[in-house]
């Protein structure tokens, strides 16, 4: 792979700097000890112009160029999950009931490398904004980025981002054009009945059955009220009712998650779903609470910068290692909302063998690091080349 030559020479750092980031995960907004670790190496590089607090505890600094022009968004997560870590690794987190097991300290690490290489050449024109964000995993820190203006604020026009992806070759980058990642919406469904005796159901009013019943009738969602060429899913995740065996519960809850690439999808789901829940309550005689809500929105790349981050991706890894067609997924990323906002492009760089997202034994391979690095550094002295 023709990755940077600059950028393999301080691999190691990249290295140590995502262990130690490995060792000391933060969760959601709260990323304060990891945003003070990335200023104090944006400082290291000599980057001054750092902005913190953003979100809470996100940072965007500016490299400038050599000359004035269009300034480029690069973004990295750097939250961690409510997960005990399993790797036995001798970095392993130092937290207990947290760890990194979504690769954020590889994402961070992989900024910071594009970082140090962008400060030291500048060998491009307009200016480097470098996005450090908190809460992707839990409470949409890209949302409240954006709504805080950053995109106005440092004037960003185009944002790019990269996400590691076990399972897939090792240093191989991966997109595609529009819908790459899907919308996530969550649902709660509150029964309430009457209590009473197990022995005598008939003088109780049991929202079991009912719940059990909108259980089911929500699987027609998909198979019989949607275009089955648009992609959808519908998943009851959790059921919860009772727990004495002679005794019939008062309530029960249902509860799970839907993911759509389309509004109109979205609004059909929650229409059939507060339909189904009515008409339960009617046939069972029970109260039913239907509570829909939308989360991150689909994420939806820009077919011009799309090719763009491709021709890069081709650079760095070569034809082999480079997929521009990739199929879209059902997770989710609130990188989405930058994407509303900007043009863009969100890639996955796959990082091998091993265990999956969000698994107590996954780790990122620091292999592919210089690989990430080099794609977002030569990316920007693609978009933004000195003879512009």
């Amino acid at each position: 792979m023709p990755i940077v030559n600059r950028i393999a020479e301080f691999s190691e750092d990249m290295k140590t700097w995502r262990r130690h980031l490995h060792q000391n995960p933060e969760l959601g907004f709260d990323c304060h000890k990891t945003a003070a670790f990335v200023m104090a190496r944006l400082r290291e590089f000599g980057i001054n112009e750092i902005y913190d607090g953003i979100a809470q505890s996100g940072v965007v600094a500016l490299i400038h160029g050599q000359a004035p022009g269009p300034v480029i968004g690069l973004r990295a997560d750097m939250d961690a999950l409510p997960i005990q870590e399993a790797t036995g690794a001798k970095y392993a987190s130092l937290i207990d009931g947290k760890m990194h097991a979504c690769g954020h300290d590889g994402h961070t690490s992989m900024l910071l490398g594009a970082a140090k290489y962008l400060a030291e050449t500048r060998n491009f024109v307009g200016t480097v904004a470098l996005i450090f964000q908190p809460a992707e995993e839990n409470g949409g820190g890209g949302e409240v980025m954006v709504q805080e203006g950053i995109l106005e604020r440092f004037n960003i026009k185009t944002v790019y981002a990269l996400h590691t992806e076990p399972g897939s070759p090792v240093g191989q980058l991966s997109t595609t054009p529009g819908p790459i990642m899907a919308a996530v919406d969550t649902f709660e469904i509150h029964i309430t009945g009457q209590g009473g005796h197990g022995a005598m159901p008939h003088l109780a009013v049991d929202a079991i059955p009912a719940a059990v019943s909108i259980t089911q009738a929500f699987q027609t969602i998909v198979s019989r009220n949607h275009n089955s060429v648009e992609d959808l899913v519908v998943s009851v995740t959790q059921i919860h009712a009772g727990a004495i065996d002679n005794v019939i519960n008062d309530d029960a809850f249902v509860g799970g998650t839907v993911r759509t690439f389309l509004g109109h999808v979205q609004d059909m789901v929650e229409r059939r779903m507060s339909e189904i829940c009515a008409g339960h309550a009617a046939a069972f005689g029970v109260d039913v609470r239907c509570v829909y809500t939308r989360g991150y929105p689909a994420t939806i790349n820009s077919e011009e910068q799309t090719a763009f981050a491709s021709k890069v991706a081709r650079e760095i890894c070569g034809d082999n290692l480079t997929e521009t067609r990739r199929t879209r997924e059902m997770g989710a990323e609130d990188f989405s909302y930058f994407l509303e906002k900007r043009p863009g492009c969100y890639l996955f760089l796959g990082q091998g063998d091993g265990a999956a997202w969000h698994n107590a034994a996954f780790d990122f391979n620091d292999d592919v690091a210089p690989v990430g690095a080099s794609f977002f550094a030569r990316l920007v002295e693609r978009a933004h080349p000195m003879e512009a």
